[in-house]
């Protein structure tokens, strides 16, 4: 059995979280964090209310994983924690500069995996990998990115994993037109890896990206659409299970794909 502390329990992916590991046969939720709801009871599991501290939940339950989805603020702070008892870490929190997860991954206890993501959908992994190997063939791409009006970080991490994949495949980087005259700044978006990445922020949205490639007499576009949360949840699934097996620091879900 995986036993699993939920950090950030009471949010929107938080508890689709706790309902997706709850329904699992080899895993169970053993403490749901959230500090704003300490103390309420958390939804679907009697007798377990929300617990306000993550070090004191961990050390009353001994997790063998944490899964995060807090916000960009705090989750340094809560993968430190967990990685500094022991506990293997599904971190679906963006924000965290690679750096910061290399220190983070360093001074774990132990053997523990921390495992970051910047999106758990399986469809979305897909996109990035058939991007990545598009970009060998139309170097020219842009990058549009779309998600709810609540989302913390811009551009998304998926799109800066998208660009940073591309980039890594593309054997040239053509010259981006547009920049130098442009009427309102940012007009032509940010450039990330040398792509132009533009971000959408609207209520209504989940999580979508488009990537647009263009070439001689010809146009491909490669979109995934996240509609509902629980597009997330097999992914989180298979790296609960899975990180356990691993030790330092796995960037991306595809790790864990035959992709």
């Amino acid at each position: 059995m995986i036993d699993v502390v939920v950090s950030g329990a009471a949010g929107k992916m938080g508890a689709e979280t706790v309902r997706a590991i709850s329904g699992q046969a080899d895993m169970r939720v053993v403490a749901a964090v959230d500090p704003a709801r300490a103390g309420e009871p958390v939804p679907g599991l009697e007798g377990m209310t929300y617990s306000p501290d993550l070090g004191t939940a961990i050390d009353d339950t001994r997790p063998l994983v944490m899964v995060d989805f807090t916000h960009p603020s705090v989750v340094e702070g809560n993968v430190r924690t967990a990685l500094g008892r022991g506990v293997h870490c599904v971190v679906g929190t963006t924000g965290l500069a690679r750096e910061t997860l290399e220190d983070l991954a360093r001074n774990a206890h132990g053997a523990a995996c921390l495992f970051s993501a910047p999106n758990f959908a399986i469809g979305a992994v897909l996109m990035m990998q058939f991007s990545a190997q598009a970009a060998k063939y139309l170097p020219h791409v842009e990058i549009i990115e779309l998600h709810h009006d609540r989302k913390a970080d811009a551009p998304s991490g998926t799109a800066l994993k998208t660009a940073a994949m591309i980039a890594a495949s593309r054997e040239t980087v053509p010259v981006i037109p547009g920049r130098e005259t442009e009427i309102a700044e940012g007009a032509r978006g940010a450039f990330v890896n040398d792509i132009p990445v533009h971000s959408v922020r609207l209520p209504g949205l989940v999580a979508h990206q488009e990537v647009l490639f263009g070439g001689q007499g010809q146009t491909l576009s490669i979109r995934h659409d996240s509609i509902d949360r629980t597009s997330f949840m097999p992914g989180v699934i298979l790296a609960v299970r899975e990180t356990p097996r691993h030790s330092g620091l796995v960037i991306g879900l595809e790790h864990y794909l035959d992709v």
